[in-house]
């Protein structure tokens, strides 16, 4: 059997008290001098770069500017997270060590990943202080590869591809997370999905979206690596 197993962080994993928001504001506010509009922009299923870039472009901020303040602004988000980490409770979701646990267990070509909008260093803070270890994920595709979701799963495919020498394709691909926006981005691949609402969206939202299963959580252990092996 082959799968590789791709984790959205945010509501799939983990939850982190806003840490990740609260941080790219303050950095945002640092490198632009506002944080955009406050219109209730759901950072749901998206990438940091699009974040920002649709915070700033919206705040009147020109692409050209946006683009070169980036570097200074991940630098600054980053140093910014670790400092809301500490001050926060960062949980693993209901069954998620349990699951990891067994997809691990299966060896052989079963490799565990990530599939994210966070970008890496983001993504490794927040995965480490839930306890959930951001190492033992072999493979991982992130905000900072791309700012557009959609391409990530073809990114993780080929870092698999890089590290195993084996190709995975189809339903060997299984994309978990929390939101429409994790169901739609591996449809080009014709990936399996399976959806958990932790997040915003319930059961029938992400059914109603295309999940190829849909689960209140992660803690059935048993029938999330049911779905995730089948066929």
């Amino acid at each position: 059997m082959r799968r590789l197993v791709l984790f959205d962080i945010d509501g799939t994993l983990l939850r982190a008290g806003g840490s990740g928001k609260r941080a790219i504001h303050a950095a945002l506010l640092e490198v632009f001098g506002t944080t955009g509009p406050s219109d209730g922009y759901s950072f749901a299923g998206r990438t940091d770069p699009e974040i920002v870039t649709y915070l700033m472009r919206a705040a009147g901020i020109a692409d050209a500017e946006i683009e070169a303040g980036l570097p200074r602004l991940w630098g600054l988000y980053t140093r910014y997270l670790e400092r809301e980490i500490a001050g926060e409770r960062v949980v693993a979701l209901p069954g998620v060590p349990a699951l990891l646990e067994r997809i691990e267990e299966a060896g052989g070509h079963v490799v565990l990943g990530m599939l994210t909008g966070n970008v890496r260093d983001g993504a490794r803070l927040k995965v480490d202080a839930a306890g959930l270890g951001f190492e033992r994920f072999r493979v991982g595709a992130f905000g900072s590869d791309h700012a557009a979701r959609p391409e990530l799963p073809a990114v993780a495919v080929r870092r698999a591809r890089e590290l195993l020498g084996v190709g995975f394709a189809g339903k060997e691909i299984v994309v978990i997370g929390d939101t429409p926006k994790d169901v739609a981005c591996g449809e080009a691949l014709g990936v399996r999905t399976i959806g958990t609402a932790t997040g915003d969206y319930d059961v029938g939202a992400l059914a109603s979206c295309g999940a190829d299963y849909a689960f209140p959580d992660l803690a059935d252990t048993d029938a999330v690596w049911r779905a995730i092996a089948e066929g």
